[in-house]
């Protein structure tokens, strides 16, 4: 080897430690920057855990019109300036909300630093029931509420159910049916027989009734429109969904008086 080859090499090894020093230099303030950045991040952690500000300042509940605030607060078990916000499990406040049984779901977001706001979704009302003189508002899941009310939309009416199973898994039924056929109904009477504890009878808009089963009229019902399409506009009568279906016209044009 030639001796100004191992010369060269001489030279290229000493222009290249200040650089590897340069660079060790900037790793070791790099972990030093980290290490203060992480020291200041926990201290600043520790404070706000330490301070009131990591407590609830502000709870807000929307959506709920059936079901009081207070109640809702009550059952979230969450109370400003004292549940922390950090520790705050949002399922288990939701769980807890949901043994309301008006209370179809429900939505919890955390802002920080400490306000915590909660969507309501109530079962709808999509009927009525009637007794005697009074009504009251019947929810999506079959639930009857108990304050009276005036009927403020064109929803079926039940009218005097005493069985209130039948009421309920009828109402639950009727929530499976499409909102254009649920307009078509008028009121909705339970006609058990000996042979069939499962009858209903709707009385439609249309001036035409309709018997079928609770437990099957969910499906039928939506051959409804089709089926009237195809009778005379004059012909009125009841369309019956039990088993078969079949069209039996009224013996009068008079509504038969059975309500």
């Amino acid at each position: 080897m030639r001796p100004d080859h191992e010369n060269e090499k001489i030279v290229n090894i000493e222009e290249r430690i200040p650089k590897i020093k340069e660079q060790r230099k900037q790793k070791a303030n790099r972990r030093l920057i980290s290490f203060i950045l992480l020291f200041f991040i926990m201290v600043l952690i520790i404070v706000y855990l330490q301070t009131p500000i990591s407590k609830i300042s502000s709870l807000t509940i929307t959506g709920n019109e059936h079901v009081p605030t207070k109640q809702l607060v009550k059952l979230s078990q969450i109370k400003e300036g004292e549940t922390e916000f950090w520790n705050l499990n949002k399922d288990m406040i939701a769980d807890h909300i949901k043994q309301n049984k008006l209370i179809k779901s429900v939505s919890i977001k955390k802002h920080f630093p400490n306000k915590v706001s909660i969507a309501i979704k109530e079962y709808a009302n999509i009927a009525y029931l009637q007794k005697g003189h009074f009504y009251y508002e019947l929810l999506e899941n079959g639930t009857a509420l108990q304050d009276e009310v005036t009927p403020s939309h064109a929803g079926p009416i039940f009218v005097d159910w005493d069985n209130k199973e039948k009421l309920k898994q009828t109402v639950r039924a009727l929530n499976q049916l499409p909102a254009s056929i649920q307009e078509l109904i008028s009121e909705v009477y339970y006609v058990p027989t000996s042979s069939n504890q499962w009858l209903v009878k709707f009385y439609m808009n249309d001036g035409n009734t309709v018997i079928a089963s609770i437990k099957t009229f969910a499906d039928k019902m939506t051959t409804y429109p089709a089926i009237v399409k195809e009778l005379s506009s004059s012909e009125k009568g009841t369309i019956h969904m039990e088993v078969a279906t079949y069209f039996e016209a009224f013996k009068s044009k008079k509504k038969e008086d059975e309500r």
